[in-house]
């Protein structure tokens, strides 16, 4: 079974085309600049077939990439399949379902409905999102569609853990709460952890961190997500690549009324321009700041303290709420490269069974136990994939299973 997986934004479109039972990637690309002069990336994952690299294409819709993309997966020299019948599905990242998804769902025009009515809960993404599936929908007619939503594995979480201690009514009339986000990522990893640890989900409490310009830990007991550090929004948590994580509120208020900064300046500061970039002055890339630190840039240093930090302490806090914890998980771009961080983060956990390996830490991109083998909790490096996690949501959807 053949699918498309599409993430599609306000101007661009990340597309991969997947056979999941098989875990093989038949082809991947971009297409960027929709609407303005048209950039089309191609890249076939089979001997022989030719890359396009950013090559002129009109695109003055999502339509007309979505076109551009089957045409390069059909081409009868450089395609990967023979036509458009071999794609069986087309499965759709959805950055919010709010609380009426708390799982992968076949696109009907009343999930459609829904999903419209959550764009005030992420306004820069769901409707880009909404463009892309109809543009399939118009190009790709009869082909079942699936929409994969960011916050849906975040949906059992308890009450204790998403309120706000804010006045319940702005829940019941106005549904502020703790969603969560990177939950396709989440679930993928810690499918993957019970895999290498040959255990079934439900027999384990895990702390997967996803870390990279975009940061998130999840505590995921028995399979299912049981806290996450995101919240109402992906501003929310860690220290970030810009963005600023978690702090005093008050904070606001003092420094608007300071600089005579409007709300949207003030969120523009905490998403575009806080976070490690904000405390370093160089860079929003670890990789720079950790150079950076080497060379003697005590902010550069200081603000990946800070990050490490602030990880350290998350582990910490979901090993209590679970009370325990089996297995942790590194994933993502930092957290799959970055041996340094990922060592400086394990180190003091000792007094919760953590004994890392020093020459197993030391691996990039690929799966692997990086703890000791005496160590009481395994800790894992598993590269996350969360176009195979929504291609086979799609796959089981799409086949009933």
């Amino acid at each position: 079974m053949n699918i498309l997986v599409i993430n599609a934004g306000s101007s661009s479109l990340k597309y991969q085309l997947l056979d999941p039972q098989a875990g093989t990637l038949l082809a991947k690309g971009l297409c960027e600049r929709i609407g303005i002069d048209g950039k089309f990336t191609y890249k076939p994952q089979i001997a022989g077939k030719k890359v396009l690299d950013a090559v002129d294409v009109a695109m003055p819709t999502h339509s007309e990439a979505i076109q551009a993309v089957l045409n390069a997966l059909v081409d009868q020299d450089n395609g990967v399949i023979g036509s458009m019948k071999e794609i069986d599905a087309v499965g759709h990242r959805v950055v919010h379902g709010g609380e009426a998804f708390n799982k992968s769902v076949l696109i009907t025009e009343d999930v459609m409905k829904t999903v419209e009515e959550c764009i005030p809960l992420a306004p820069l993404h769901n409707p880009a999102n909404i463009t892309g599936i109809r543009a399939c929908q118009k190009v790709m007619p009869g082909v079942p569609m699936v929409a994969v939503f960011d916050t849906a594995f975040h949906q059992t979480m308890p009450a204790k853990a998403y309120m706000y201690a804010l006045p319940y009514e702005y829940y019941e009339k106005d549904k502020v709460r703790r969603y969560g986000f990177h939950g396709t990522s989440h679930k993928y990893v810690a499918a993957r952890a019970a895999a290498m640890l040959g255990k079934k989900p439900e027999e384990l409490k895990l702390i997967s961190c996803h870390l990279g310009n975009g940061s998130s830990i999840t505590a995921v007991d028995g399979g299912k997500s049981v806290d996450t550090s995101m919240g109402f929004t992906p501003l929310a948590g860690l220290p970030m690549g810009t963005r600023s994580g978690d702090l005093d509120a008050g904070i606001l208020q003092y420094v608007m009324n300071k600089y005579s900064l409007s709300i949207n300046d003030m969120l523009d500061i905490l998403n575009k321009k806080s976070g490690v970039l904000g405390v370093s002055g160089v860079s929003s890339d670890f990789r720079d700041l950790e150079s950076a630190g080497k060379e003697g840039n005590d902010r550069a240093a200081l603000s990946v303290e800070m990050f490490n930090y602030g990880v350290k302490k998350l582990i910490g806090a979901y090993a209590a709420a679970m009370g325990g914890v089996d297995a942790i998980i590194f994933t993502a771009g930092v957290g799959e490269n970055s041996v340094s961080q990922r060592l400086a983060i394990a180190s003091g956990l000792e007094f919760m069974g953590v004994k890392m390996d020093a020459a197993a830490n030391d691996v990039r991109g690929k799966e692997a136990v990086i703890s000791a083998a005496d160590s009481k909790v395994k800790v894992l490096l598993i590269p996350t994939n969360e176009e195979l996690m929504i291609a086979m949501d799609t796959a089981a959807l799409v086949s009933g299973k």
